[in-house]
């Protein structure tokens, strides 16, 4: 008879840019989702593996929770808020700090309805005095009854064994989901088209990066299996963005193109051939059409 073991889904919610994707990447140990210094880097629910001898937890990273300003950003709270009612654990990351927000006050909120065990993670501890450390859990215990508090850096991987440890805890005896050797459920293709919007976010002005999306148009292994030919479209939202991405010369698009090659090397283990295009597609993040052609599709 196979063996039961600790397993089950886990939410990692939080506000944009408390460090999620990081906390994902660091505890898998590779490259998953994207990081980037700008909000709302995550757009679709990521399901990420981690499979060890005492169990295997599979990790949605939804997108931050947030007052929604068009479609797309209605598409991200939706995703996040009903992965909530379809996990065993919830992990709710957030910074150091005394001051609640009202933006934390929402995510309390969407938790009063919930039954499932919620561990709150204080991320990037690395960046404050340690005695400050216990003010913070104490502000914190006053607007929810966690299970569990961990202080943490993801950045730093400073108490990352014992979130694993903890979320194993609470979750029920199961089946493994997942071969051992899977880290994630994410077509390739979907994952190079993040890579590249990453890439992008990283070296573009702030004024541009919510409004891109990324195409794979043909990712193609060569007859020798040694070359991977890809070619992919940048979407942005102006004319005026599609010069800012292009840059002087080709100078930026170069830019962004090099550094995606070479985390898409990493990743395939392979050698690429990347070409990039730039489209314009005028406010394509309140068309429901144009978000479903770009991969954001809702499922109800």
């Amino acid at each position: 008879m196979e063996e039961k073991i600790n397993s089950g889904f886990v939410a990692l919610i939080g506000r944009p840019n408390v460090g999620k994707s990081t906390l994902m990447n660091q505890i898998i140990g590779q490259k998953i989702a994207i990081t980037s210094k700008k909000p709302q880097t995550t757009r679709n629910k990521i399901q990420t593996v981690y499979t060890c001898e005492k169990g295997q937890i599979v990790f949605l990273d939804t997108p931050g929770i947030h007052k929604a300003k068009n479609r797309l950003g209605e598409y991200m709270v939706h995703v996040a808020e009903k992965t909530l009612k379809e996990v065993d654990l919830i992990m709710w990351l957030v910074e150091p700090d005394t001051f609640i927000g009202a933006g934390e006050r929402h995510i309390a909120e969407q938790l009063a309805d919930v039954q499932v065990p919620v561990i709150l993670v204080i991320n990037k501890t690395d960046t404050v005095k340690q005695e400050e450390v216990l003010t913070f859990i104490d502000t914190y215990r006053k607007i929810y009854d966690f299970d569990e508090i961990i202080p943490a850096s993801a950045l730093k991987g400073y108490n990352v064994d014992t979130i694993i440890e903890q979320i194993l805890k609470y979750l029920p005896q199961g089946p493994m989901y997942y071969d051992e050797d899977t880290v994630t459920d994410q077509p390739m293709r979907q994952i190079v088209a993040e890579l590249i919007r990453e890439k992008s976010l990283h070296a573009l002005d702030e004024e541009v990066p919510h409004g891109i999306a990324v195409t794979i148009e043909k990712m193609k292994e060569r007859s020798r299996g040694n070359i991977v030919d890809i070619e992919a479209t940048i979407i942005c939202e102006k004319e005026s963005h599609k010069g800012i991405i292009i840059g002087k010369k080709g100078s930026m698009l170069k830019k962004i193109g090099m550094n995606a090659r070479y985390e898409i090397e990493q990743q395939l283990e392979k050698k690429v051939n990347l070409q990039l295009w730039v489209k314009v597609r005028k406010d394509w993040r309140d068309s429901e059409l144009l978000m479903k052609n770009y991969g954001y599709r809702d499922e109800k």
